[in-house]
């Protein structure tokens, strides 16, 4: 198995089915993979040397290698594609519409909606998603060490609305997250089941 490459970006192919392929020089041998748009945006310019973290897909007796910024984002789509029904080209789609934090905590809270928006993936699909994988991500969070909301936070259905309601107006998964955590700390709030207070809390907090 093929843990990561290390190269310079020799050619960038954006097929006209909307995925990415990315050659990358590996003392003078051309590995093409798959990578995200998402992960695209934040490659250097061709020539410049860069580390990606890959997976290898058999399929059809054509291996298949796909492309991630980071081990955690590659381990996670590996959870992600055990999921029935979530194949690789699904698993690109769901970390092309998400950030890997925005995944895991989309998963843990239940929140299906955040999932859904994921071309393809539809709110069946997604409650199975968080059905398989929300104890599995849950304990890959505390082991990998990433930002968990706070204990005092909303619940799970109040935080749906808030983020929602808060995604509507503008504001990005990691703004309202981190709004969430700090709001939540208000020992009246957080004892609180009105969405609204917890909208007006929020908004206060990112206006600052």
């Amino acid at each position: 198995m093929i843990g990561y490459l290390k190269g310079a970006i020799a050619d960038i192919q954006k097929l006209s089915n909307g995925r990415v392929i990315v050659t990358l020089d590996v003392q003078q041998v051309g590995y093409e993979m798959q990578v995200t748009a998402r992960h695209l945006s934040q490659l250097p310019p061709a020539g410049e040397t860069v580390q990606i973290y890959t997976h290898l897909q058999n399929r059809d007796d054509q291996p298949v290698l796909f492309g991630f910024g980071s081990r955690a984002e590659r381990d996670v789509f590996r959870l992600a594609t055990s999921v029935s029904g979530i194949g690789p080209q699904m698993g690109m789609a769901l970390f092309d519409t998400l950030s890997l934090n925005d995944f895991v905590q989309a998963v843990v809270s239940e929140n299906a909606r955040v999932l859904s928006r994921t071309p393809g993936i539809g709110q069946k699909t997604a409650e199975r998603v968080i059905l398989e994988l929300k104890t599995k991500l849950a304990e890959w969070r505390q082991q990998a060490g990433l930002v968990t909301a706070s204990a005092s936070g909303p619940t799970s259905v109040v935080q749906e609305d808030v983020e929602m309601t808060l995604l509507a107006l503008g504001y990005s998964n990691r703004e309202i997250n981190q709004a969430l955590q700090a709001v939540g700390r208000n020992t009246a709030l957080s004892k609180s089941a009105d969405t609204e207070d917890w909208i007006r809390e929020a908004i206060a907090w990112l206006s600052r």
